[in-house]
Parts: C-alpha cells; sequence; structure tokens
C-alpha cells in the first residue's frame, strides 16, 4: 500500500459524523471536512480510475450506437412480416409485450430501445411504441422487487423493508405512468409538440453509415434478418453492462455519508432525477434503495418521491435512440411521457403527497403481512400484461 493509501485509510478511520457530514477531528471544537461529492459520485477517484473510465466510454458509446443500427436494420428486414401481427396487433398487445419484455431482461431500457427502432422501421405505429414504451417502464421496476425478495431470503425476520422498496417501485411506477401515459398520448395527439424536430440530421445518418455501415454489412451477409434484430438487442444490452461501469457509482455506502439529504420529499425527488440520468437506468436507481432500507438509511416513505423522480429521468437514454432515428415522431413520444409523468409526479408532490404515501404505505404493509397475499400481488403483476399481450390475438388495430 502506498504512503498516500495509507494516510487516506489512517483518515477513513478517524472520520466522525457530524450534522450529516463526516469529518476528521484534528483538536478540539475543530473539525476539517473530508472532500466528498455526495451520494451520487461518492468520493474523489484518483486520476488513474478516470482514465481507465473514460477508456471504457469509447467502446461503450460505439457499442450503443451500434446496437441501434443493427436494431435498425433488423428493423427493416422484419418488419414488413411482423407489421399488424401478434404480438404487435394493437396498442394493448403492445404494452404487454414491452412490460414482460422487461421482466425477461430486467430492465426497461432494452425493450424501450427495441420499440423506438421498430417505429423507426415502420413496423409499429404511435400509438403502439407509445404503449409498447409505457410497458417497458411499468416492468422496470420488477429487478427491484426481485432484489427485495433475493434481501428477504437472506433475513426473514427483518422482511419488510427490501420487501416493501419492492411493492413501493412497482405501486409508484403504476401510480404516475397509468394516468402520465393518458396525459402523454393526449400531448401527441393533439400535436403540441410538432414543433419539435430532434432527429438524425443527413450529414449524421451519412457519418454513421461510413463507420457503422461495414460492421452492419457484415452482420446482414452472414446472419437472417431476424436474427439481426436479435444481434442488436444482445449488443445495446453488452452495451448497458459497459456504460453501468463507466458512469458513477451509486451505493448504499456513499449514500449513507449524506443521510440529512434523504429526509424532505423534494430533495429526494431531484436526487431520484440526478441518479437515474447518470446511470440511465431506472433499475440501478432503485435497486440501491433496497440495501438502503435494509441498513435504516432510508424509511420506506422516504423513497417514494426518489422512485418518483427516477422513472421520469430513466427515459433519457431512449431519447437518445429516439434522436438518431430519420423521422422527429419519435423523439416527440417518448418527450410525450416524459412530459405526462412528470405533470403527474410534481401534482403528487405538491398537492396529494400526504395522501398517496398513506395509501402507499398501507397498501404495501397490508401485502407483507402474509405470504399468500405477496404471492397474489405477484401473480396480478404477471397475469395483467399477459393478458394485454394475449389481446393481439383476438383483434387487430392499426
Amino acid at each position: 500500500m502506498s504512503k498516500a493509501a495509507r494516510e487516506l485509510a489512517r483518515y477513513e478511520r478517524a472520520m466522525v459524523e457530524v450534522d450529516g457530514e463526516f469529518c476528521v477531528p484534528q483538536e478540539e471544537n475543530e473539525a476539517r471536512f473530508y472532500i466528498d461529492l455526495g451520494p451520487i459520485l461518492g468520493q474523489v477517484r484518483s486520476p488513474w480510475a478516470l482514465a481507465g473510465k473514460f477508456l471504457l466510454f469509447v467502446p461503450a458509446m460505439f457499442l450503443f450506437i451500434l446496437a441501434i443500427q443493427l436494431m435498425k436494420a433488423g428493423a427493416a428486414a422484419v418488419g414488413p412480416t411482423i407489421q399488424g401481427q401478434f404480438p404487435f396487433a394493437n396498442g394493448l398487445s403492445t404494452m404487454g409485450t414491452g412490460w414482460l419484455g422487461a421482466y425477461l431482461v430486467l430492465s426497461g431500457s432494452p425493450v424501450a430501445a427495441t420499440a423506438i427502432s421498430l417505429f423507426g422501421a415502420g413496423t409499429t405505429s404511435v400509438l403502439q411504441t407509445f404503449t409498447m414504451l409505457s410497458g417497458s417502464r411499468l416492468g422496470a421496476s420488477f429487478i427491484v422487487l426481485l432484489t427485495g425478495f433475493l434481501y428477504a431470503m437472506r433475513n426473514p425476520k427483518a422482511r419488510r423493508e427490501p420487501l416493501g422498496i419492492g411493492i413501493q417501485a412497482m405501486t409508484m411506477t403504476a401510480i404516475t405512468y397509468l394516468p402520465g401515459m393518458l396525459i402523454g398520448y393526449f400531448i401527441l395527439r393533439e400535436g403540441l409538440l410538432n414543433g419539435i424536430s430532434w432527429h438524425a440530421s443527413g450529414k449524421l445518418e451519412a457519418a454513421f453509415a461510413k463507420v457503422y455501415g461495414p460492421f452492419v454489412d457484415f452482420a446482414e451477409a452472414h446472419v437472417p434478418g431476424w436474427a439481426l434484430f436479435a444481434v442488436g438487442i444482445a449488443t445495446i444490452l453488452l452495451a448497458f453492462q459497459l456504460i453501468d461501469r463507466v458512469l458513477p457509482e451509486m451505493n448504499s455506502d456513499s449514500a449513507s455519508r449524506r443521510a440529512s439529504w434523504l429526509k424532505r420529499p423534494w430533495t429526494m425527488f431531484l436526487l431520484g432525477c440526478i441518479v437515474a440520468t447518470l446511470t440511465l437506468s431506472v433499475s440501478v436507481a432503485l435497486t440501491v434503495l433496497v440495501p438502503l432500507a435494509v441498513k435504516g438509511y432510508v424509511k420506506r416513505d422516504e423513497a417514494l418521491p426518489y422512485i418518483m423522480g427516477a422513472n421520469i429521468t430513466t427515459l433519457a437514454d431512449t431519447l437518445v435512440v429516439a434522436m438518431l432515428q430519420h423521422t422527429p415522431v419519435a423523439a416527440r413520444i417518448v418527450l410525450a411521457e416524459a412530459i405526462g409523468v412528470t405533470i403527474v409526479s410534481l401534482f403528487i408532490l405538491a398537492f396529494v403527497y400526504g395522501p398517496v404515501k398513506r395509501g402507499v404505505i398501507g397498501f404495501d404493509d397490508w401485502l407483507v403481512a402474509k405470504n399468500i397475499r405477496l404471492a397474489g400481488f405477484v401473480t396480478v403483476l404477471f397475469l395483467i400484461p399477459i393478458a394485454l399481450l394475449l389481446s393481439g390475438l383476438a383483434f387487430t388495430t392499426t
């Protein structure tokens, strides 16, 4: 261990918490504060660690854009054969597809990117794309419930907190997204965002063709069209894994250093927005709440605004995917979703936060009290998207 590392370890052992801040007492009645960037970035990293993350960022972004190009090519190849067919027969079936897809990959972002890519290829309509995007968001929090279940298995006597956070993540997502969907679709239908033209320009498309064209051509020459789309999905999953390693970490230890931040609804709401933006994943942003709740750093009612904030800015990466499409409508779909959910979230925080909090916590306590209720809750979480998906077998809409 280097001298600097030994000195840092000595200071860390000496640190004490004073009013939510960690400091190193020097003399009586004196304290010097340790440099800390808060619950999002944690301690200052060494230049070498930052350089390593930057070097990893380059291939991560390359794979991210390559995945989008592969998915666009795959969607164009399979689009004519699946357009209007199950499971892309109507808006309800596409919502079920997005919902169950998020369960399957334990993340909503790849499914949301798939929805946008299908729209860019003309396979799905505006409504179908919008509902598939919404479904991916409704299912993205399932990983939080699964993580809470695993924590509860380790310590059955203290299962209320980890399971409760998972239930709250699913419940609050539904409370904000279901009415937010109605507002968002109204915005789209009335053309309120028609003035926004965020999409890839001809010059950008030409640049992408030069850089990524050889890779896409190679894939097209060696795999069939439907497999090309699958390769794109696999590539974007790999890209998100690399991006997770590059972006700032959010963990229970760093968050505990600013316990005072975790007490105010509006502060928690903004913190959720920031963390989901930095991690580009609501799954990561919300899953961290489980160990925080288990250790007692965050109470369940304090987590509700954080969940609402994270559910808004998690659409940031999907907006990037939409802006890389050839049509500006793709970005409008994502923006309409984000605006609708933001309106609902701000209304709840400003006017009805108390009743909503009591209702969600009460429902949470009622479910956790008995295993049969939990089993019923999980069953319903699967039955609803399955029913939506199967509606595609009953009727077709454009």
